[in-house]
């Protein structure tokens, strides 16, 4: 399972629409969850429907959350998206089998059943993230809780029983820019993360849109071998085999 986790406080300003680009994700199977970080602030009116629009539009979720939430939304998102992936993937196999996608049209003894599985598979799913920092000026005074969320979500990842995996990208990757840098490549180890939270060069624009795609790129470049093959496929057999 495949999902991109945006960390933000505002609007992009520079590049194509993030919502463009997290329609294009959602296109390749990857789902984008978006972190709206709120401080003595607010990120303002078209912010918070930007922010909404690029979870819909990549068919994950969203939330504004103050710095003292941010740890337990980042986990809570995560894990979420987790099982609302698969939980599509069994009602697909189930309107394809039973000609009804609804979990809740199943006799109850099988009901429970699926909803057993559903758990299972949550718990033991392969998983990349990846992680879109926003490291523009205005996320400076957040960044300590943006540090500590990371932390507690790397807690969580390795407490699954199924492979996790993270990399990391922040935006913008110069002052001045509409790129993006990767910090962190594909790795199951999950604590070399906060080794990159000293590097940060804070400040900038805000390339919101370009940051998802060079991460979409990214899996696409990454996954050229059995990994792609099966996250080409995540939906395929999920109740026969447990592979997503």
């Amino acid at each position: 399972m495949r999902q991109i986790l945006l960390i933000t406080d505002g609007c992009s300003n520079v590049g194509l629409s993030p919502i463009v680009a997290a329609a294009h994700a959602k296109s390749e199977g990857i789902h984008v969850n978006v972190v709206g970080v709120l401080d003595h602030g607010d990120v303002g009116e078209l912010g918070a429907t930007e922010i909404e629009e690029i979870a819909r539009a990549g068919g994950g979720l969203s939330r504004m959350v103050n710095t003292r939430q941010l740890s337990q939304t980042v986990q809570m998102m995560t894990r979420k998206t987790v099982v609302q992936t698969i939980q599509l993937a069994v009602q697909k196999e189930l309107q394809q089998v039973l000609g009804n996608g609804s979990i809740e049209a199943l006799p109850p003894e099988k009901r429970g059943e699926v909803v057993r599985v559903i758990d299972e598979l949550g718990e033991s799913s392969g998983l990349r993230v990846a992680l879109l920092i926003d490291a523009s000026a205005s996320m400076k005074p957040k960044m300590a809780a943006v540090e500590e969320a990371i932390h507690d979500l790397m807690l969580s990842l390795q407490a699954r029983q199924g492979k996790s995996e993270i990399a990391v990208f922040h935006f913008p990757g110069s002052r001045h820019g509409d790129d993006c840098m990767m910090d962190l490549a594909w790795t199951d180890h999950l604590n070399g993360v906060h080794s990159i939270f000293p590097k940060l060069q804070m400040g900038g624009t805000t390339p919101t849109g370009p940051a998802i795609m060079q991460a979409v790129d990214y899996y696409r470049q990454g996954e050229a071998g059995d990994y792609g093959r099966r996250g080409r496929h995540e939906t395929d057999g999920m109740m026969g085999d447990y592979v997503v």
